[in-house]
């Protein structure tokens, strides 16, 4: 069962059985906001990108983006940069996977962010979400719809973070600009 997380709500990652999971896929999907004109509405591509920055101790150790698709440990791998969203029509259009069980015991923190490298805002995104999925039976864990309307370029979405023995997830669905992670980092910090 799919849980619909609120700002600032944080979900264990343990299974109901008492297990913890092993793998799971941050996905992010979105949509171009139709656009009123003269004649009609109509729709811009919009090039949204989601990073995967790893941190030990507040400080950052790696990063997962369409330019580095795996972590340096192999923990960590992105599926892959959408340029024009939608394509999964509410399905996931770039998603990262976490092997949670390979993740370097040192790790203690993976923010997950959202930035649009065109520039162009939110304000022209609709439909926007990440979602959190077991990777091992495709169940769809928890879901964080990213409001839109903002005039912001970037979202940090979410960060899974270690909590004893497993890990848990929190939303954080917090505003920034920037067009890469490099320029998020920030607004990263402070959630740590």
């Amino acid at each position: 069962m799919t849980v619909n997380m609120t700002k600032g709500q944080a979900i264990s990652l343990e299974k109901k059985d008492g297990g913890n999971l092993t793998s799971v896929r941050m996905g992010l999907g979105w949509q171009a906001a139709p656009r009123r004109g003269l004649f009609g509405s109509r729709t811009r591509e919009i090039d949204l990108d989601a990073s995967a920055v790893l941190f030990a101790d507040k400080q950052p150790v790696d990063v997962v983006f369409f330019r580095h698709l795996v972590s340096d440990d192999g923990s960590v791998r992105h599926t892959g940069d959408n340029l024009v969203g939608g394509v999964g029509q509410g399905g996931d259009d770039e998603a990262i996977l976490v092997d949670l069980q390979r993740v370097p015991v040192h790790i203690d923190q993976i923010v997950f962010t959202v930035n649009s490298f065109t520039g162009q805002t939110f304000q022209e995104v609709q439909n926007a979400f990440c979602r959190l999925v077991d990777e091992t039976n495709g169940q769809e864990l928890a879901r964080y719809t990213l409001a839109g309307g903002g005039q912001y370029t970037a979202q940090i979405m979410a960060k899974v973070h270690r909590a004893g023995a497993g890990w848990q997830m929190t939303a954080l669905g917090n505003p920034a600009n920037g067009r890469t992670f490099q320029d998020l980092m920030p607004s990263i910090f402070p959630v740590l």
